[in-house]
């Protein structure tokens, strides 16, 4: 069996413990709108070797105790093809989660638009978007699945159109298959560039449904603020807290998620083509409820960190799920290829995301914050600090530079800027954060 590439059916069977297919299926075969030559034979053959009578089997499943609408491909059937009556039946399920507020899994496997029904068939990808912008309004998740291959139309409204996108491992997936543009684009290149979530071996498939569906399904009130896991003692100086905030051994982003959250799973890429690794983003588990993260983790923040993270900060707001971000960065990338990239447009698009959002943000600043590459991660009036952290409008460095100081004066600057943690909590710009046990005993 290749990547993912199983029956419709036995694969729902494999991953729900309850599945009952929606009714108002398809009941009658026809030449179809252009009267093909031979159509009517090809679709019975299909019928006959599959047991379906269209390329998608639509009904409402449990998936790790979470009910939620499936539309679940047909590869066996003309390809897994996007026809007229196939738009019809995807219609219905997207419209049947709405009636019941439940999220939708789509598990593609498609090659694309049904050509023996012409034109009237590529018009379903219109119809597919618009059922997947009302289920967007609606407030509901939906989570894809892309199997082998997903390709053309079906890559295009429900693929990449999804609000989290899960690549089987092997799968190929790109708008042109592999006739068309041979040999065809991978799931592990689309993750590359920005446009998958995560890599899924295709065993692990239930387990990663189960943890997102619960994921997307119970939100919590607000997001705590984490304990400062490093020093527990407030900075003399400015400069000692630049140098604090810089010390390679300070706790970092991964481990204040990792102590923070039971578990979380990550969503990855600016669905621009651009990755930063410098930005962690994804929804985490924590006493029962979930909590939306964007983390910095102490590099420059790149234009595809600031979309991925204002992309998750939009998703969790349209899903009211509370927003934690960890500041850390000397600031956002300047070179000429961040430049390129729109490094100004993404900073104001993460601003605006931030600024926007009806659910809480809560903001702790962990490290560095260099300026608006760190304000742009901020909650305006939810903002706390840690004792090994700092926040400046600019490094006293560069500040001494443009003032044209001594260097020897770079100290004194770090002083008169005031960005020590408890200079922020006097200008009221944030709050102190409460160290862990282990941090006091520091």
């Amino acid at each position: 069996m290749r990547s993912g590439r199983e029956p419709a059916r036995e694969l729902i069977a494999r991953l729900a413990s309850e599945f009952t297919e929606l009714p108002g299926g398809v009941t009658s075969i026809g030449d179809g709108p252009l009267d093909w030559p031979g159509y009517e034979d090809q679709l019975t053959r299909a019928t006959e070797r599959t047991g379906e009578r269209e390329a998608v089997v639509c009904g409402v499943a449990v998936i790790g105790g979470t009910t939620t609408v499936v539309v679940a491909f047909e590869f066996g059937f003309l390809g897994g093809s996007l026809g007229t009556r196939t738009g019809t039946l995807i219609e219905q399920a997207f419209s049947h989660a709405r009636s019941l507020h439940l999220p939708v899994v789509s598990l593609v496997m498609t090659g694309g638009s049904r050509m023996q029904e012409g034109t009237p068939t590529l018009l379903q990808l219109q119809r597919i978007a618009r059922q997947i912008a009302l289920t967007r309004e609606a407030g509901l998740p939906h989570i894809a699945v892309l199997r082998d291959p997903t390709t053309g139309g079906g890559w295009a409204t429900l693929g990449a159109g999804a609000d989290v996108v899960l690549g089987l491992r092997g799968a190929q997936v790109g708008f042109a298959g592999s006739r068309v543009r041979p040999p065809g684009y991978s799931v592990t290149q689309q993750f590359a560039a920005g446009l998958v979530d995560q890599l899924v071996p295709p065993d692990e498939l239930r387990l990663r449904l189960e943890r997102w569906l619960q994921l997307v399904t119970t939100p919590a009130t607000e997001a705590e603020v984490p304990q400062a896991l490093g020093a527990s003692t407030l900075p003399e100086t400015g400069w000692e807290a630049v140098q604090r905030a810089r010390a390679p051994g300070r706790p970092r982003a991964a481990a204040y998620l990792g102590a923070y959250f039971d578990w979380h799973e990550p969503i990855s890429g600016d669905r621009c083509g651009g990755v930063d690794s410098g930005v962690l983003c994804g929804f985490g588990h924590r006493n029962g409820t979930t909590v939306a993260y964007a983390a910095q983790c102490g590099s420059a923040t790149r234009p595809a960190g600031f979309r991925t993270a204002a992309r998750l900060v939009r998703l969790a707001d349209r899903l009211g799920i509370p927003v934690l971000t960890l500041v850390d960065t000397p600031g956002a990338a300047n070179d000429a290829a961040a430049e390129k990239a729109g490094v100004g447009a993404a900073i104001a698009d993460m601003f605006t995301a931030v600024a926007s959002a009806r659910v809480p943000v809560t903001t702790l600043l962990i490290g560095e914050g260099g300026s608006g590459g760190a304000l742009a991660f901020a909650a305006p009036d939810r903002l706390w600090a840690t004792p090994d952290s700092y926040l400046a409008v600019i490094s006293p460095e560069l500040a001494a530079a443009i003032l044209k100081r001594d260097p020897s004066q770079v100290r004194a600057t770090a002083d008169q800027l005031r960005l020590r943690p408890q200079d922020l909590a006097e200008l009221g710009i944030a709050q102190l954060a409460q160290a862990t046990d282990q941090a006091t005993a520091m």
